[in-house]
């Protein structure tokens, strides 16, 4: 059966000017690229769209921005709201439902080392403001600390908490909350080892390079779950070329610089996020244009 909101899902960029400043041309710019693609949706506000460096305003405008652009489509919007701040997070959650956003995710609270009492208390609060379907998160690159298996399966419990966005080398732990939770929807974040998820049973994946390979992460889905076990090698492999070259000029600033080599003015990061490494972003170019594998499944 397949579950609400599953397929794959573009973490999207955030288009920003040179100066820096939220820019919705180059907003508008990623969207159409990525609304090319074969994907179920987008997921707007968060890590890759570098909302950590965004302010609860420039949040809130990007909602709209995205919004717009994807009127009349049938893409599956979902707001990440979490921000440290509950109060702020409640009011990203209130906006999207009023712009028709079919669901929300969160980070749990960071900046500081909340117990897991609190973080219980935070989702709890989030998941009362709005009666759209929340799906949590575990990312401890993020958070600084896996959060524990009795945590998050009471998170699962919350109402309106459909499921769970999971971003974590721990597969196992993984499978124990599938196995615990059957009826939730689980979402995989490292892009590079998706295939691995979904044959574990992951219901679908969020990820920052499918704003170039959403094309691929489709057939990668759907190749896994068919159980043609070397197609969904061969397009692993290829998407794993891809993310051993974006790793040596940082993750989010390769794939911008990526898009802009495909011809999207999409802009750069915001500061102090950069493209590292000169040698690395000659390499990354070349495979862009070059590698015929990696070019079959861009976007036309």
């Amino acid at each position: 059966m397949t579950k609400a909101f599953s397929g794959t899902y573009a973490a999207l960029l955030t288009g920003f000017a040179d100066n820096g400043e939220l820019d919705r041309g180059r907003q508008d710019n990623i969207v159409d690229h990525v609304l090319k693609q074969a994907l179920t949706g987008l997921y707007v506000g968060g890590s890759s769209g570098e909302s950590g460096l965004m302010s609860t305003d420039e949040l809130l405008a990007q909602q709209g921005m995205v919004a717009d652009r994807a009127k009349g489509r049938d893409t599956v919007l979902i707001a990440h709201v979490g921000q440290p701040s509950l109060a702020d997070s409640m009011q990203l959650a209130r906006q999207a439902k009023a712009l028709g956003y079919r669901g929300l995710s969160a980070l749990p609270p960071h900046s500081y080392p909340f117990s897991d009492e609190e973080i219980l208390d935070y989702y709890t609060g989030l998941a009362s403001a709005t009666d759209l379907p929340l799906i949590v998160y575990e990312i401890p690159s993020r958070t600084g600390r896996a959060l524990p298996f009795e945590l998050l399966s009471a998170l699962l419990q919350l109402p309106n908490v459909i499921g769970m966005k999971y971003t974590s080398a721990d597969m196992f732990k993984l499978c124990l909350l599938r196995r615990h939770h059957p009826d939730k929807t689980f979402f995989y974040g490292f892009d590079e080892v998706m295939g691995a998820a979904v044959f574990l049973g992951a219901d679908g994946g969020i990820g920052t390079t499918y704003n170039v390979l959403g094309n691929l992460y489709t057939a990668l889905d759907a190749a896994v779950r068919a159980g043609d076990v070397e197609k969904g090698r061969e397009l692993q492999g290829i998407s794993q070329d891809y993310v051993e070259k974006i790793i040596a000029t940082g993750v989010m600033p390769g794939v911008k610089f990526t898009l802009q080599c495909l011809g999207v003015d999409c802009g750069p990061c915001r500061k102090p996020m950069k493209l590292r490494n000169e040698q690395a972003q000659q390499d990354l170019k070349a495979f862009v244009t070059n590698d015929v594998p990696f070019r079959h499944w861009l976007a036309l």
